[in-house]
């Protein structure tokens, strides 16, 4: 059987097969409820064959929102236009996941097909967040320092979120800490030029990412996976590197995750990124090598080069973006390509 058809058990979960939707944001929702748009995105992906639908960067508060157009979490209202989504998920046999996000200093910007800049505060933006007062890009407004308060605000606001994840029907969640948003940014020295507790030290900037994992598994079911996204690299001189991440791998692993994400990026406007087939596959693998389960990401198009990176042991999950955006039925016709029979919709059997 082909490796990236094999089932993976994480905790008490059975995934049906190794591909799984990466979170990617629709900017479609209306003050973080879940629009139309979005259970016809997420239910065709899951009837495509994905084993596991990560929904979209869900903010864990409203001034956490990349865009006004993000969904949320952070009231029980947002509950039951999420929910519809994992019950369909559910229906067609794969996994429904959500990714709790707050963007930090790289909130408060328009939608991307309006251009995607800081929006004015007069005209719809608001004040954000970060551990210092340093702007993500030249003329954009500098965040707001965050206070002790704020800290305890964040954390709470991720294990809430995390509670509200659990009553949507969700089995899995991914706290985002990667792509230069909020996590991300605490754990850069480039973002991140605090004198407390919080900053300094790489025991330092990686303290608010534990304790937002730790509160989020304390409220997270045992039997449920738990997956953080990092940024492997910030591909710049100065900045969070490989051998970081490495060695915040089992420190995470010991705040009860189960998976590290491996993407790369996001929290430097001019960075230089290599990018290319696989690209971010040896994250995962460097990451892997710590005991913890890793999912690659990054330009990973093709059956047969999801498999390779399967069966060489980089990775344990094959995390797709763009191209299930291009082709939502992707794992059914890589099933055909390597030989591998899966259920198809029983609505769909005429085509199969």
């Amino acid at each position: 059987m082909s490796n990236l058809f094999s089932p993976a058990t994480i905790r008490e979960v059975k995934i049906r097969n190794r591909i799984a939707m990466s979170p990617m944001c629709q900017y479609s929702a209306i003050n973080g409820f879940v629009a139309e748009w979005h259970p016809v995105h997420y239910g065709t992906r899951a009837t495509g064959g994905a084993g596991l639908i990560i929904v979209e960067a869900t903010a864990v508060w409203p001034e956490g929102r990349i865009t006004p157009g993000d969904l949320g979490l952070w009231s029980d209202d947002h509950i039951p236009g999420l929910r519809r989504i994992t019950d369909f998920i559910h229906s067609q046999g794969a996994v429904a996941g959500i990714q709790l996000a707050h963007a930090g200093r790289k909130a408060s910007c328009g939608l991307p097909w309006e251009g995607g800049k800081q929006l004015d505060l007069k005209k719809g933006g608001w004040e954000t967040v970060a551990p210092s007062a340093i702007p993500f890009s030249p003329g954009e407004r500098a965040p707001v320092m965050a206070d002790r308060v704020c800290l305890e605000r964040i954390i709470e606001g991720f294990r809430d979120a995390a509670v509200r994840a659990l009553k949507a029907g969700f089995k899995l969640v991914e706290i985002h800490a990667a792509h230069g948003y909020l996590l991300q940014e605490f754990l850069s020295p480039i973002s991140n030029k605090r004198t407390d507790d919080h900053g300094g030290s790489f025991e330092n900037r990686t303290r608010l990412l534990l304790q937002v994992t730790g509160a989020v598994r304390s409220v997270w079911p045992e039997e449920l996976p738990l997956f953080v996204r990092i940024s492997s690299t910030e591909w710049t001189e100065g900045g969070w590197t490989p051998e970081e991440s490495v060695r915040l791998a089992p420190l995470l692993h010991a705040a009860g995750a189960d998976l590290i994400d491996c993407s790369s990026g996001g929290n430097v406007y001019n960075a230089k990124i290599p990018a290319g087939p696989g690209y971010q596959v040896p994250f995962a693998a460097a990451v892997k090598q710590t005991g913890i389960l890793t999912g690659a990401v990054g330009q990973i198009t093709e059956a047969g080069q999801a498999e390779k990176i399967l069966s060489e042991g980089s990775a344990d999950l094959i995390l797709m973006g763009r191209e299930l955006l291009r082709n939502p039925y992707l794992p059914l016709h890589a099933a055909k390509e390597l030989g591998a029979e899966i259920p198809w919709p029983l609505q769909y059997l005429r085509a199969k």
